[in-house]
């Protein structure tokens, strides 16, 4: 008897528990939207920040050149820096 008893309970548990809905949660899809739509307006910014760099057809293959360019504006920016 008390094994048919414990039978029941477990399978009243089982079903109780199968029944049961999950907790509503935050909709992981709208936040997703809304977060991509917020790149897509700032993402106008993109051609702003890429026309300080130089495109890779006009880097200098020369490593010793590179050093030396990139060593120049480091003294300008140190000699601005330094007479304001």
């Amino acid at each position: 008897m008390r094994r048919f008893v414990a039978a029941l309970a477990g399978i009243a548990g089982i079903a109780w528990f199968r029944r049961r809905k999950p907790a509503p949660g935050p909709d992981r899809a709208e936040e997703l939207k809304a977060k991509l739509a917020e790149a897509r307006e700032a993402g106008d910014d993109r051609e702003e920040f890429e026309a300080g760099e130089k495109p890779i057809d006009e880097v200098p293959d020369d490593v010793e050149t590179r050093r030396r360019e990139v060593h120049d504006r480091a003294r300008a920016a140190i000699d601005d820096l330094q007479s304001e």
